[in-house]
């Protein structure tokens, strides 16, 4: 006899429609739009300097498919500010919203997007994260963590404007793929100590973007980092969220570090490198190799320690020991670790972070 099993909880995947990667190839952004969603007219976020290079050619696209638009300023990711551009593009009547740029614009654009229903698309011109295919936005709060909002309807990429970004930003995508090593082991732990969900396939689809520049980074080190591989990996982890239906594929006690030091130490070192430089640390306690993981981000030109990045002794000592205060429901290896002052001091000195 068969024994009644509890039902499932229903699970969702947001999911991007289209992913469009190519060289050279922003004049057929309006293509894209249009093909994607017919709008009658876009509203388009980015930063000055991004507007300031990619402006016309994404207008005379637009332009092409009898699109209209209107130009939002990013500013700096304040409540305040945020609250503007959406004020703003309801007031324009766009049928959807575009963020252009870095982290900071696709995150505008995610909020506006989720706020007002309108359907956004991904436009980065850096790969310095996996967020620009996720519906996860970073919130700057006394607990600064991330928030779901909605996935990109489309993600839209020109590998040779990412090429042009400075390297460090690509050095820092490496970095936030290889966090997934971390955030998927954090996640069995989490699945094993408290019964959470834990979704095999996405965990192996952000496993096998970490695992890409895990077994490249030795050739990368001789020829440079390969761009579009990076990019197919960060935005290959953002869909492994999606299909998670949370950011635990890709966020463990590593990210946990890395919002903490965004509270303590704010504006010192990139997101993924961050994460980085905590992936070493949180794979000591985890019992992984963390000599390799430190040697692929070298490897990749990623920074290995706190003084690479500006930051202090004692910032890092306190990261480690209030990362997991940001989010006590999320079960990591800090959990287990009853991290104090001086074993965080001890394990930042083993690793060689500090």
């Amino acid at each position: 006899m068969v024994q009644k099993m509890d039902r499932m909880k229903s699970h969702t995947m947001e999911l991007p429609r289209l992913i469009v990667i190519g060289e050279g190839n922003m004049s057929e952004f309006g293509e894209f739009v249009h093909t994607l969603n017919r709008p009658k007219k876009i509203s388009l976020i980015a930063g000055m300097h991004v507007k300031k290079i990619l402006g016309r050619r994404v207008e005379k696209s637009l332009k092409g498919v009898s699109i209209e638009h209107a130009w939002q300023a990013t500013g700096d990711g304040s409540v305040e500010t945020l609250c503007s551009i959406k004020r703003k593009v309801k007031e324009d009547g766009s049928d959807i919203v575009a963020g252009i740029g870095g982290g900071r614009s696709v995150d505008a654009a995610k909020m506006v997007s989720y706020e007002l229903g309108i359907p956004f698309l991904s436009v980065p011109t850096a790969a310095s994260h996996d967020g620009m295919a996720s519906p996860f936005v970073s919130v700057k709060s006394d607990k600064p963590h991330s928030i779901v909002a909605t996935a990109p309807l489309g993600v839209f990429v020109d590998i040779d404007v990412i090429k042009k970004a400075p390297v460090r930003l690509l050095a820092s995508g490496c970095g936030d793929l290889i966090a997934n090593i971390i955030a998927v082991k954090d996640w069995q732990l989490g699945h094993k100590r408290t019964g959470e969900y834990y979704g095999r396939y996405s965990a192996d689809l952000a496993l096998m973007s970490a695992k890409i520049v895990m077994e490249n980074s030795a050739r990368y080190a001789r020829e440079g980092l390969d761009a579009r591989v990076i990019i197919e990996a960060l935005i290959s982890a953002g869909v492994a969220s999606c299909i998670a239906g949370s950011s635990r594929p890709c966020s463990g006690a590593e990210h946990l570090f890395s919002h903490a030091l965004d509270k303590i130490a704010p504006g010192m070192g990139l997101h993924g490198e961050k994460c980085g430089i905590g992936s070493i640390m949180m794979a000591k306690l985890q019992g992984q190799d963390w000599k390799k993981i430190a040697k692929t981000l070298k490897d990749v030109g990623a920074p290995t320690s706190a003084k690479q990045i500006g930051l202090k002794r004692d910032e890092v000592i306190e990261a480690l020991v209030t990362a997991q205060d940001l989010r006590p429901e999320r079960y990591t290896i800090l959990k287990e670790s009853e991290m104090t002052a001086r074993k965080a001091a001890r394990l930042a000195d083993a690793t060689r972070v500090i």
